[in-house]
């Protein structure tokens, strides 16, 4: 086994390259994901056999226990809930590499060793660093984003100052440790991780709702990074390749969702955006849109049945309604009258990346329907109707026309350049972002008001009666 260990962990980075290849189209996604979970079982077994039998039923449960939350949890997690999901498991990977960096160390500390080799010591305590900030930012994260706590940014007076104190204290305690090969007190010790807890927790603190996706996927390349500096602690080439996939594609994710809202990634971290302190569009002075004109879904389904074409823009509503099901059922309905029936995609619509996609495939959506930003808005000028499902603020014009709104140059679907617009909403509440959409208020808008999912039924009852 020790000379096919190394060929074996060769074959599981392969699988996890490959699967990371596969999840660039959601028509292959599924199949990537087989890839990546063929991959772990191999190297989950080679660690499991490499134990030589030390230890080894510990590692067994461990592979048991983990396995069998994971398949409960996937079956039973709403969709609606997958962005929390992701957030606690990202920060299962990161408190994962805080720990080696803790037994490691705890290993150390009790061998008596005089002092630790210095690229073990800067890896130790670096992956625990990050791996520590990680866990409890994704933790936070999670808490947000189930609404255990306010989704809103939470501030107080120096919270940039006292971050950066302890950012200061980490670093200062951090290079004692490194100059000391180790034998700094253990209390030292102790208090750089909990510095580094502490840390992460205010990180995500001020970050509201709108921004959790980038947040996420920032926290899941910080995970990568611990995961991948941990690798050099056990000298483990697997963990070091691996966290750098996983570090690296989280990064250019990362990148990517902060091009898509034309906003810095400084900008998302620290301007506690959705706060309600910044310049807001006029309507929202006066208590939100005031001129809404509402419909019923007889209404809008003779609209839809004698349209060309129509766009579904699906946004956290449909999520939160579970609607994607009926929203598929609504198209083929009017696919049957001829409608050529399209879904278009931002970027950053729901609470993580690709959340969108992911329910539209759960409802078996085909893949070719859902355009991207860019060719969303270059249909948007030869629609009939563009049904909003939930879409609040990545359809907001004051992106486009309103310099003191906060999302100002933000890209958005330019769902008002359609010929009718029909707003699927349980109320005039505002979006993530906490700022009022003119879009309700344009001559071609109206509001359709309910629940998504049973206001989409209504719609699919009504069509059909035609």
């Amino acid at each position: 086994m020790n000379v096919a260990a190394p060929l074996l962990d060769l074959a599981a980075i392969a699988l996890f390259i490959l699967g990371l290849h596969f999840l660039n189209s959601p028509a292959t996604a599924r199949f990537g994901n087989r890839l990546a979970m063929a991959g772990m079982v191999i190297a989950l077994t080679v660690v499991l056999v490499q134990t030589g039998g030390v230890g080894w039923w510990a590692i067994a449960a461990g592979i048991l226990l983990g396995g069998a939350i994971g398949i409960v949890a996937a079956m039973r997690v709403k969709m609606t809930a997958m962005p929390q999901m992701v957030a606690l498991y990202n920060g299962a990977g990161g408190g994962a590499a805080a720990m080696i960096g803790v037994v490691e160390y705890i290993v150390f500390a009790r061998g008596g060793g005089a002092s630790l080799d210095p690229i073990v010591s800067v890896s130790l305590v670096v992956s625990m660093i990050i791996g520590a900030v990680s866990f409890a930012g994704s933790i936070i994260a999670f808490l947000k984003l189930q609404e255990v706590m306010t989704g809103r940014p939470i501030t107080y007076p120096g919270q940039q100052v006292v971050n950066a104190l302890i950012a200061l204290g980490i670093i200062a305690l951090g290079v004692w440790f490194v100059i000391s090969g180790g034998t700094l007190a253990s209390w030292g010790f102790y208090l750089l991780l909990l510095a580094a807890l502490a840390l992460g927790v205010l990180f995500v603190l001020p970050i509201g709702g709108a921004d959790m996706p980038v947040v996420i996927s920032l926290l899941n390349s910080f995970t990568g990074l611990a995961v991948a500096i941990a690798g050099f602690e056990i000298d483990s080439e697997l963990l070091i390749i691996c966290g750098a996939l996983v570090g690296a594609s989280g990064t250019i994710l990362t990148v990517d969702m902060s091009r898509a809202m034309n906003r810095s990634l400084a900008n998302v971290l620290f301007s506690a955006f959705g706060s309600g302190s910044g310049a807001e569009p006029a309507a929202a002075a006066s208590g939100g849109p005031q001129n809404v004109r509402s419909v019923s879904a007889d209404d809008v389904a003779v609209m839809l049945a004698y349209a060309s074409k129509v766009m579904f823009v699906p946004g956290y509503g449909m999520a939160v309604a579970q609607a994607q099901h009926s929203v598929k059922a609504l198209a083929d309905q009017l696919e049957k009258r001829g409608v050529k029936v399209l879904y278009a995609i931002h970027p950053v619509a729901g609470r993580m990346p690709g959340h969108m996609n992911v329910l539209l495939a759960e409802a078996n959506v085909p893949y070719e329907q859902l355009l991207d930003l860019d060719d969303a808005n270059n249909e948007f000028p030869t629609t009939d109707v563009a049904l909003v499902i939930g879409a609040n603020d990545v359809t907001n014009p004051a992106a486009r026309n309103v310099p003191s709104s906060p999302i100002y140059g933000m890209p958005i679907l330019d769902v008002d350049k359609a010929a009718n617009v029909i707003v699927l909403k349980r109320s005039m509440r505002s979006g993530f972002a906490g700022i009022d959409n003119p879009l309700y208020e344009l001559p071609n808008t109206a509001m359709l008001f309910g629940d998504a999912k049973a206001s989409v039924d209504a719609l699919t009852a009504a069509v059909k009666a035609l």
